[in-house]
């Protein structure tokens, strides 16, 4: 158990190289993956059970110590990144499969990743884990309610299908993790250690199938696509920042406002894409998954540095 502990410590200090290792195969080899596109739901399940294993009540008890700032946060996160989302497809003339993607990707809750990054660049990441949660926990009804608003110009929206999913590939594998921890403590703490590497498996293997099954429109479509994808994050970014900085927050919380905007559960938006639309429309939720990685991580190391700087000219004093 010590060895695989190791190797998901690893695994989960290198997700990013491990969502471009598999991406890439996807595209290279999409024939080993187009067949596993209907487990997709399955794979999220499991990557939320994991999710599920890792609640705690310390993680809801700060929603109550705090409620502004994770409203704040939840309530930026709904907002700015569905917006963006609308206002890019409609700016940029998106093709309605494209611009249907990206505007669900933008309606997603946040992604466990985004916790890993306000961690890395010494954010405030009880904060960012209390925004997540709940962004998860409300998604059932803010996704597709978002989704419904602003994509029914594109095409016609299954609410009741979007929600049925969600709860199905989302809020149930969570609550099953977490009566599997409540029920078998000391069993679920143990696994605890080797979930990095069973939920970047999950997510990769998603990303794989997504673009093993869209290789052809990756290949006609992808500069536009990434293009979007990259302007979406960054601009997210930008905006979670100054979002936080308008309410006064300090800078260890504007971190954690900023990586909660701008990193998306891109797994569920691949889910629910692949299920409800054309296959394209998944394809800007996979490369979502693998730029905001990239983004994600380089970001949090500046940020990390600057602050080691800060507090190296403080002491020097």
């Amino acid at each position: 158990m010590n060895a695989i502990a190791k190797v998901s410590r690893f695994v989960g200090r290198t997700f990013s190289l491990w969502v471009i290792l598999f991406a890439c195969l996807g595209f290279f080899l999409p024939g080993i993956f187009v067949y596993l596109k209907g487990y997709i739901s399955l794979l999220l399940g499991i990557a939320m059970f994991g999710m599920g294993l890792t609640l705690s009540s310390a993680d809801f008890r700060e929603v109550f110590r705090r409620p502004a700032e994770v409203l704040i946060g939840v309530v930026g996160h709904y907002i700015i990144m569905p917006l963006l989302a609308y206002l890019l497809a409609r700016v940029l003339n998106l093709p309605p499969d494209i611009a249907v993607g990206v505007i669900l990707v933008g309606c997603c809750p946040s992604g466990t990743a985004s916790n890993v990054m306000t961690l890395l660049s010494k954010g405030d990441v009880a904060l960012g884990v209390s925004i997540a949660s709940v962004s998860t926990l409300i998604a059932p009804l803010a996704t597709p309610a978002l989704i419904g608003l602003l994509a029914g110009r594109w095409m016609p929206i299954d609410g009741g299908a979007l929600i049925r999913d969600i709860l199905m590939v989302v809020i149930l594998p969570i609550i099953l993790g977490v009566i599997v921890k409540t029920l078998f403590k000391k069993q679920a703490e143990a696994s605890v250690q080797v979930l990095p590497l069973v939920s970047t498996l999950a997510i990769v293997i998603i990303v794989a199938i997504v673009v093993g099954g869209s290789k052809s429109k990756i290949i006609e479509s992808g500069l536009l696509i990434f293009a979007v994808v990259i302007l979406h994050n960054l601009l997210g970014f930008v905006l979670g920042y100054l979002f936080a900085k308008l309410f006064r927050m300090n800078p260890s919380k504007r971190k954690a406002i900023l990586f909660e905007t701008g990193m998306q559960n891109s797994g569920l938006g691949a889910a629910l894409a692949s299920a409800h639309f054309n296959p394209i429309a998944a394809v800007p939720s996979a490369i979502f998954s693998v730029w905001h990685n990239i983004s994600g991580s380089l970001l949090a190391t500046w940020f990390a540095r600057k602050a080691d700087s800060e507090a190296a000219s403080e002491a020097n004093r």
